[in-house]
């Protein structure tokens, strides 16, 4: 087999994931479970020659994260059914020939209520705002004011405690990227991987950690919203690998 390029990689761990992440998307519904998603997210992934790059990492139990309503991230998949109007966020990690794709998504089971599609909307919204000012030479501020702006203009609020990172050879690396103005003035080089990963909470983006070590809320019980893509910094510009 001819030798395969790290782009060319990424791309195949990003195809991976995006086929998974669309056929999870397309199961929530109420009555389905987080348990439920997770075993067919680990069915898809290993059947297409890949490996859940959640599982076991850090200790984690679960090939996905699955976080209902008022859980930010890293909710552990269980038994709960999802009801009508309920938001769930959906995190997946894939690993395929030594790289790694990470990506997210927010889904409204049944028909959610307009303030929480507007929720999903401004956040997906912030996610590609920063995607487009991806470029070489570009500073990863750039990228936080442009998701800050668009999140406090619609009255919400990002959550600080938690960001975006680099990603490639491991799950996660530098450089990290805020989704706040931070004043980074780090600048972004062409074959740079980047997960860019908005996490939007409807009230306040202040956040507690439960006891199980993993589980992020809201500290005002407040829904949330998290969309992620994986990013790779070409010579003109950006593709985004984990795009179908």
């Amino acid at each position: 087999m001819a030798h395969q390029s790290k782009a060319e990689k990424l791309r195949t761990a990003g195809r991976l994931l995006a086929v998974c992440r669309q056929e999870l998307a397309g199961m929530v519904r109420p009555g389905v479970t987080g348990l439920d998603l997770d075993r067919r997210a680990e069915e898809i992934i290993t059947g297409l020659g890949g490996r859940p790059a959640f599982k076991g990492y850090r200790g984690y139990p679960a090939s996905i994260c699955v976080s209902p309503n008022r859980v930010v991230i890293h909710g552990i998949p269980n038994s709960t059914p999802f009801r009508e109007g309920d938001l769930v966020s959906l995190d997946l990690g894939v690993e395929k020939d030594g790289f790694y794709a990470d990506g997210a998504v927010t889904c409204p089971v049944g028909a959610a209520a307009p303030e929480y599609r507007r929720l999903m909307e401004t956040t997906r919204r912030a996610l590609e705002l920063a995607i487009a000012r991806v470029a070489p030479g570009v500073e990863i501020d750039e990228l936080g004011r442009a998701i800050e702006a668009e999140v406090r203009s619609n009255g919400f609020d990002v959550v600080r405690s938690f960001c975006g990172h680099g990603i490639g050879r491991q799950l996660h690396q530098p450089p990290e990227i805020p989704n706040f103005a931070s004043g980074n003035r780090f600048r972004l080089y062409a074959g740079l991987a980047l997960a860019i990963e908005p996490m939007v909470n409807y009230k306040s983006g202040s956040v507690i950690i439960l006891e199980d070590g993993w589980t992020v809320v809201t500290a005002d019980g407040g829904y949330s919203a998290h969309f992620e893509e994986t990013v790779l910094v070409t010579e003109t510009g950006h593709e985004v690998v984990t795009d179908l």
